[in-house]
């Protein structure tokens, strides 16, 4: 009689670009899964989140965005950040809108050391870092990260997420809605990895500032209205841990 054979620990991983200071649905992908490997050796794409979010002012919704140009001739990890006083200024416009927000207080430190006290060079190095810092100083999310660059993968588009995938260990991939339209299902399960789509519809709404509420800005402002219990309007309403 064959031996049987010890069937693999499930291992959920997810695969993004960096963003910055991105919405909350970034951070409920990455509190669903095991690992979340940051995808920035990929080409930059410009009026993306890459470099760009939307904070909540009195006129509503309104765009910060970081100077880098529009090239496009280069990976996002390749982006350097421009010289000047951008940083100090995207501090002073967060400072301004949520100064008088509930929580404000209790992250102000958190946030204004890494927009003034830090130096930073290229872009996903910043991205990289506030996602890592919201998702575990903040949020108290436990996922593993890595990053792309670490592997050594081969192909193009498709076929280099799935040997990323293969090369991570993954068993079962998470995926936003808006990759349907370019991932082939009958390649995830060729490759013996389940393919899951992550719903980002349902969301509740939580006290917010300045008139009629806004779901879609960054999770900066999630943060310094409701504190400590903003993992329940991320994904504790579901009834997950």
């Amino acid at each position: 009689m064959p031996p049987v054979r010890e069937q693999a620990a499930m291992r959920r991983v997810a695969v993004l670009q960096s963003n910055y200071i991105p919405w909350k649905g970034y951070f409920d992908l990455i509190h669903d899964v095991d690992v979340f490997i940051f995808y920035d050796d990929n080409q930059y794409t410009k009026n993306d989140w890459r470099n760009r979010n939307q904070l909540k002012g009195p006129g509503g919704a309104q765009w910060l965005t970081i100077p880098v140009g529009d090239r496009l001739d280069r990976l996002i990890c390749e982006v350097e950040l421009p010289p000047g006083n951008w940083a100090t200024k995207h501090w002073r416009t967060i400072e301004q809108l949520y100064a008088k927000a509930p929580h404000f207080a209790r992250y102000r430190g958190l946030f204004e050391s890494i927009y003034l006290d830090m130096r930073w060079s290229l872009l996903s190095d910043l991205n990289q870092h506030l996602v890592r810092t919201i998702a575990r100083d903040v949020l108290e999310i436990r996922t593993e990260f890595q990053d792309s660059r670490a592997y050594r993968t081969q192909g193009a588009k498709l076929d280099k997420l799935l040997d990323l995938l293969g090369q991570s260990g993954a068993t079962h991939y998470l995926s936003g809605p808006a990759a349907r339209d370019y991932i082939d299902p009958a390649r995830f399960s060729a490759a013996g990895i389940a393919l899951e789509w992550k719903s980002y519809a349902g969301y509740p709404e939580y006290p917010q500032r300045h008139g009629a509420f806004v779901h879609g800005v960054s999770i900066l402002d999630l943060i310094f209205n409701v504190g400590p219990e903003a993992p329940r309007y991320i994904w504790g309403w579901r009834g997950s841990p």
